[in-house]
């Protein structure tokens, strides 16, 4: 069982944050989170990168915590999705939901597997589009067919780098998009349905916030433990596909 670590939060020296739903442009979400956290030194900005953002931040910390230049990084994830739905859209209002995530990364001594892959694709982008002040707007088939064939590209290419093999990979928590999204990925990887985490059934689609708030269920349930290899798959509106392996 892992344990739970406590920390001050004076050491946390970087606040990312990702979202697709934010309505001030200035001061961003990650310098509020410094203020109420009474942080006094600390990088803060905010990403925009769609669906994926959370692997995209979750991605930047970790090279600033390679590099030295921050030794504990807050990565969250967070969107307030009822705020650019359409009630009347049954393709968006009925799967799309509130929600927020964070997690807490910090240096190790130990030699731990970490490889990503990020894939962006702004010419088919028009795919899945949210103007300012307006709703979501998306195109259901396109997205699809999107969907189960660039993540599946990705964690294969994943893999390749990483010189690693899926079966090696305890569980693949993906972005939580929709059921027949996931199960389709599944099938194309050859693999178990349960090989990838869901709990789009109780949460919904929250966008950047849907995997933290998975990674933080299956901590609870103890479902990760050291050493085990997971790989976190994000994909969405950008077009932006990424995927990272790391090692708990």
């Amino acid at each position: 069982m892992l344990k739970k670590i406590e920390i001050d939060t004076q050491k946390i020296d970087l606040i990312v944050v990702a979202t697709t739903s934010t309505t001030k442009l200035m001061p961003g979400i990650s310098y509020l989170l410094q203020k109420e956290l009474q942080i006094e030194h600390c990088i803060c900005f905010d990403i925009l990168a769609g669906c994926s953002g959370y692997i995209n931040a979750f991605d930047i910390a970790r090279d600033y915590l390679a590099l030295g230049k921050a030794s504990h990084a807050l990565v969250v994830g967070c969107d307030v999705l009822s705020s650019f739905t359409n009630p009347q859209d049954m393709a968006t209002a009925i799967i799309l939901s509130d929600g927020a995530g964070a997690t807490l990364l910090g240096t190790t001594q130990e030699n731990k597997q970490y490889q990503s892959k990020i894939v962006c694709n702004g010419a088919k982008g028009d795919i899945l589009v949210c103007q300012a002040e307006e709703k979501i707007k998306m195109d259901g088939k396109a997205i699809y067919k999107y969907a189960v064939t660039e993540t599946v590209k990705c964690i294969e290419g994943l893999l390749q780098e990483a010189d690693e093999k899926l079966e090696n990979i305890k569980y693949i928590v993906p972005h939580q998009s929709n059921i027949k999204i996931i199960r389709a990925i599944a099938s194309r990887l050859n693999v178990e349905e349960n090989k990838l985490y869901t709990n789009i059934q109780t949460k919904g689609n929250t966008f950047c916030a849907s995997i933290p708030i998975v990674l933080e269920e299956m901590f609870a349930k103890n479902l990760l433990q050291p050493k085990d290899k997971i790989i976190l798959l994000g994909y969405g509106g950008g077009l932006n596909t990424g995927s990272i392996l790391l090692e708990i």
